[in-house]
């Protein structure tokens, strides 16, 4: 039943109408509509302690990966645009319920245009969250459209759970860069690397292996394998360059579909089976970053900030210029700094690519990201392709945080570790296994004793044959190989 109430003033309107916005009901209870402002109120209250249980009893990663879900993101698109609708109408009523009517007409139209202001700024939150859903949904639809994969079922007694991991300790993951174009079929991987991660701890390996790598050894029993049974070789360009290592596998792959029976595009999978043969391991998926797409996202962020150690001359005719220093890059110099050949080698490429990697991965932060979320968004859908399925990133999100929290380490097959042109593969494979052990040690240095590691390491095939020569200068992995995290970014940022 509504109380009878004093007419108010300007100020008391417009600060009751204020208050409704954060604390709903309470122009209500001012008004004299006791029972309608004590259940507001009350729905009101009990909907922030929901939410702060949630908060409170919830694992944030498993929490962050419900939301990347379909159903997570048009829930989150649905109910924001009803809540927005329903605070801008609880901002209305708010106000009617203020008796503006009693105030001068000059007044009244103050008052009604602040209501107004305050009903379409709270609307506006709403508005942006259901809009930041809707482009994730699209996004995440765009990029994760590979099929789901088979899960297999674990669990103990009578139950049975599913296992999103389908019984591995570790996933391995290929990332690699390349340069696709439209007028050029396959794509030529210019960075190679894959990452290792502990499924449990979130305890990472990354694995580079250089573009330049030389008489590439295949799958056994695989169509690439059988056309090159002593490695990849192809006879040399007149200028002497060659077109037959480890970056061109998928291009020519793809260009050359009659070794695999007329079936076109095999030069993921040829990738992928190639480096899990080279290094030992089962590659789970891959995700492949176009690098002129890593420009855009960088400059959906805004830039990065970077430290070039020199200047770095690119262009064809040796046009452009990063000069040194310490500053922010755009996308395009940004990427330039990454891929440069000019007075470079391989080498000093990888370094430089996984410095910029670095940077953005340290310098997206949440508030950047939303800011330029669209931009973010629209730069991802030309950025990214994969074959992770949809529904593993309510896993993989999860394990992304854990990673970022973990140790992560890194190892480079380049000299004097590996001679690329003649690949000593049971080193590689043998640096791979010590790696990993290493990495499931939680919580001790590295050269602490290595337990053995997880049969989810996930072993492919014994190693396969390696060219007679003599063995290169680093006789084995010391654990200067297997860097500490804080060398990833030395000399970067």
């Amino acid at each position: 039943m509504r109380e009878r109430t004093k007419p108010l003033g300007v100020g008391a309107v417009i600060g009751w109408t204020a208050l409704s916005a954060i604390a709903p009901g309470a122009a209500h209870l001012r008004a004299g509509w006791r029972r309608t402002g004590l259940t507001l109120l009350s729905v009101y209250a009990a909907l922030l302690l929901a939410l702060l249980w949630v908060v409170l009893t919830s694992d944030l990663g498993e929490l962050a990966g419900q939301l990347v879900t379909s159903s997570w993101l048009t829930a989150v698109t649905v109910g924001s645009i009803a809540l927005g609708i329903a605070w801008f109408a609880l901002i209305v009523h708010s106000f009617v319920v203020m008796n503006p009517g009693t105030l001068r007409g000059t007044d009244q139209i103050v008052t009604g245009g602040v209501a107004g202001v305050l009903a379409v700024g709270v609307l506006l939150p709403f508005s942006l969250v259901g809009q930041y859903a809707a482009v994730s949904q699209s996004a995440l639809d765009d990029v994760f459209s590979a099929p789901a994969t088979p899960r297999s079922q674990t669990g103990d007694g009578g139950a049975r759970e599913q296992d999103p991991w389908a019984g591995r300790d570790r996933v391995n993951i290929l990332l690699l860069g390349g340069d696709a174009d439209t007028n050029r079929v396959g794509v030529r991987t210019d960075s190679i690397n894959v990452a290792s991660v502990d499924v449990k701890t979130g305890n990472t390996v990354l694995l580079s292996l250089p573009r330049n790598l030389e008489n590439v050894r295949f799958l056994p029993g695989t169509p690439m394998a059988k056309r090159f049974p002593d490695g990849f070789r192809l006879p040399a360009n007149p200028d002497g360059s060659r077109e037959d290592l480890l970056f061109a596998v998928w291009e020519y792959a793809d260009m050359h579909p009659e070794i695999f029976g007329g079936r076109k595009n095999q030069g993921t999978q040829t990738l992928m089976d190639t480096i899990g043969y080279t290094l030992n391991l089962k590659i789970d998926w891959y995700a492949l970053v176009n690098i002129w797409g890593f420009a855009r996202l960088i400059d959906a962020i805004g830039g990065v900030k970077l430290t070039v150690p020199q200047d770095v001359v690119f262009g064809k005719y040796n046009e452009g210029l990063v000069k040194a220093g310490t500053r922010k890059l755009g996308g395009a110099d940004a990427m330039w700094f990454a891929r440069s050949r000019t007075n470079s080698d391989d080498y000093t490429r990888m370094g430089r690519q996984r410095c910029v990697l670095s940077a953005l991965l340290a310098q997206s932060d949440p508030a950047t990201v939303l800011v330029r979320f669209n931009q973010v968004a629209l730069a991802a859908k030309e950025l990214f392709q994969t074959d992770i399925p949809r529904s593993m990133l309510e896993h993989l999100v999860p394990l992304a945080l854990k990673v970022k929290s973990a140790k992560v380490t890194s190892v480079q097959f380049v000299p004097p570790l590996i001679n690329t042109g003649y690949p000593d593969w049971s080193k590689i494979r043998t640096v791979t296994a010590k790696a990993i052990r290493a990495s499931t040690v939680v919580r001790q240095p590295l050269t602490a004793t290595a337990q053995p590691s997880a049969p989810g390491a996930g072993q492919t095939a014994g190693p396969g044959a390696r060219p007679t020569v003599k063995p290169s200068a680093a006789s084995g992995a010391k654990p200067a190989d297997v860097t500490a995290p804080k060398d990833i970014n030395e000399g970067c940022v």
